[in-house]
């Protein structure tokens, strides 16, 4: 039902009623408070509400109900002012205000006082104010002298304070929830690996490549990857094709703080592999040690310092896959570590025997137990012995020559 606001005192009581009992909707185009307002006046004139007895003024209270969209109570609150004041009037708001009990003075002299003292605590300045009243007589402290330890926190955030002082606030660390703090505990068996990034240089602006480092702690049978970046697009791809060139299940990855690894990313990938994650600790630079010593010996002893730019890292990668990284593991000895305590409880590590890694590793018991099950003692073996020692590192030598090469010629071009 359509009504326009041209018709309504001409509606009598008994079509006000048919229409309160009825199922019909009103659509009013009322829709501003003001015109509300208005509108309900001219209805209470129209029908001479002060005139009409009970039964007939809740016709209209009912009525004025259903076509306004308001509650009961609101309109009987507007009928009241309406027999008041003859009109209807947008009330002014009215909010509670409790008595200004400290002043901008106060503030500025609570930050004074904090200022002198580099901020002790709210009981501690508490303390100082009534000291400042009591002890030395300074009338300026009157009222400070009796707030509450609470207060003072409440006026060291107000906008008032905050303009009187102004405070340096260092960069807080943000706590990464990403990995577990604290050092693997491998118990003599392989798959916990030490993982680090080496980068190779700068040239006039231009970043180099990335070399992923992996070391298993027990073993030392190592892994070297290269990336043009540390995104997690490069570096996902890199890191599964490294960990299949491990035979042994990889059971731990421990890094250092660095975000290169510390990413929802990397944490999806081992969760899928079920691979404990766990991260250096603060003030524990030995947590990383194992890597950080092979990046030195191994990483830049063949790589070098010189600048090899992003480019070129699918070579270097081909090259650690096919000729380096099985040298290391079949070919290059590595010191075994052996802990002896002295008289005095000291722990020191000793190197007496050196060996390669798959040497360390077919020593373990159980070997069979740790491998990949597509990896086998026997093919392992086969691997180790198909070349020397020393024919293994001249033709790695001969391959690091020609990947080398292959830079200067790209370089030229």
């Amino acid at each position: 039902m359509i009504i326009s606001m041209k018709n309504w005192e001409r509606l009598t009581l008994a079509e006000m009623e048919e229409f309160v009992r009825g199922s019909r909707t009103a659509i009013l185009a009322v829709q501003e408070q003001e015109a509300v307002y208005r509108f309900l006046e001219m209805l209470l004139k129209a029908q001479g509400y002060r005139r009409l007895k009970k039964s007939d003024k809740g016709i209209v209270r009912r009525f004025a109900i259903k076509v306004l969209g308001l509650s009961r109570a609101q309109v009987t609150r507007l009928i009241c002012q309406w027999m008041r004041n003859h009109s209807i009037q947008k009330q002014p708001v009215r909010r509670t205000r409790f008595a200004r009990r400290y002043t901008a003075q106060d503030v500025a002299l609570l930050a004074d006082v904090d200022a002198a003292h580099e901020d002790l605590s709210g009981p501690a300045i508490r303390h100082v104010l009534h000291r400042e009243f009591t002890a030395y007589g300074k009338a300026a402290y009157e009222r400070l002298a009796g707030i509450s330890v609470s207060h003072i926190y409440n006026l060291r955030h107000s906008e008032r304070y905050r303009q009187s002082r102004v405070r340096m606030h260092h960069t807080q660390a943000r706590g990464v929830s990403i990995a577990e703090r604290r050092k693997p505990d491998p118990q003599g068996k392989p798959g916990y690996l030490r993982v680090d990034t080496v980068h190779q240089g700068q040239h006039d602006g231009q970043p180099g490549v990335y070399h992923i480092n992996a070391v298993d702690t027990v073993t030392q049978w190592q892994v070297i990857g290269c990336v043009e970046t540390i995104c997690e697009r490069d570096l996902i791809p890199v890191l599964e094709a490294m960990f299949h060139q491990f035979p042994f299940r990889i059971l731990g990855f421990h890094s250092d703080n660095g975000s290169e690894f510390l990413n929802h990313r990397v944490e999806k990938m081992l969760n899928k592999l079920l691979v404990e994650f766990t991260k250096s600790r603060a003030y524990r630079t030995t947590d990383n040690a194992l890597v950080e010593g092979k990046n030195g010996a191994v990483v830049r002893k063949h790589m070098g310092y010189t600048h090899i730019a992003a480019p070129h890292a699918a070579a270097v990668e081909a090259f650690y896959e096919e000729h380096l990284n099985p040298y290391l593991n079949f070919h290059r000895p590595c010191g075994v570590p052996e802990e002896v305590v002295s008289a005095k409880g000291k722990v020191k590590r000793v190197y007496r025997w050196y060996a390669t890694p798959w040497e360390i590793l077919r020593q373990l018991p159980g070997l069979a137990g740790h491998l990949k099950s597509d990896v086998t003692v026997r093919d392992l073996e086969r691997e180790a012995r198909a070349k020397t020692d020393t024919a293994a590192g001249a033709a790695m030598q001969a391959a690091k020559v020609k990947l080398f090469g292959s830079f200067k010629q790209r370089r030229s071009a």
